[in-house]
């Protein structure tokens, strides 16, 4: 079973102007195996690229939560008539990274957390920003993060993500798998995805995987 730890000094990032290592985490020693992260912030396709470049992580898939299997296809998502929300399911190891890292991650580059159903242009509550926990220890490390956060002033504008239990995740339609990768020229892909790959690499080059740093 996860536990959460202490990460000592943590809360010395705030104090240099960066962005702040979570002040708990879920501890290494607690995480057996390869774990996994369900994180929703806009556009799966932004997400997904952002989250493969990272050092530790083993897979991103695509897909929908919140909903039922009824209705887990783009074409109903994308009509807002569902509760779902576009995430990514992100397979680690957790002896190369952390839940807590990659919630920095997720909150410093993959998406503005301050923003309630919609990121930027995409609007709808298919894109909410939405931490979809696996267990107590996944709960108490985000929640308590969020709070880190809103202390330190970070954003402007209070963090608006939720954090709720995952029931299920339901992988999306084969095209959308890689999506950023395969089509760099895309409009979309080229105005929102690469600019924060780009500020991923500048920001976090110390982790990300040897072929991409």
């Amino acid at each position: 079973m996860n536990q959460v730890c202490e990460i000592p000094g943590a809360n010395l990032a705030i104090a240099r102007g960066a962005f702040p290592n979570p002040e708990r985490d879920v501890d290494p020693a607690s995480a057996a195996g390869e774990q996994q992260a369900v994180l929703g912030g806009g556009c799966f396709w932004c997400v997904e690229a952002v989250f493969k470049e990272i050092d530790g992580v083993n897979s991103v898939t695509s897909g929908y939560s919140g909903d039922g299997a009824h209705n887990a296809d783009y074409k109903t998502v994308c009509s807002g008539t569902t509760n779902h929300a576009e995430v990514v399911s992100v397979r680690f190891d957790p002896k190369r990274t952390s839940f807590g890292q990659l919630l920095k991650i997720y909150f410093a580059v993959a998406h503005d957390p301050t923003q309630k159903d919609r990121q930027g242009g995409d609007l709808g509550r298919q894109y909410r920003s939405a931490i979809f926990t696996l267990d107590d220890a996944q709960k108490e490390v985000a929640e308590a993060y969020i709070r880190q956060l809103d202390d330190a002033g970070v954003f402007n504008d209070p963090i608006v993500t939720e954090v709720v239990p995952l029931e299920i995740f339901h992988e999306a339609e084969a095209y959308h798998h890689n999506y950023a990768e395969l089509n760099p020229q895309q409009g979309y892909i080229a105005a929102v995805a690469a600019p924060k790959v780009a500020k991923l690499r500048k920001q976090f080059g110390d982790k990300l995987k040897a072929s991409t740093s």
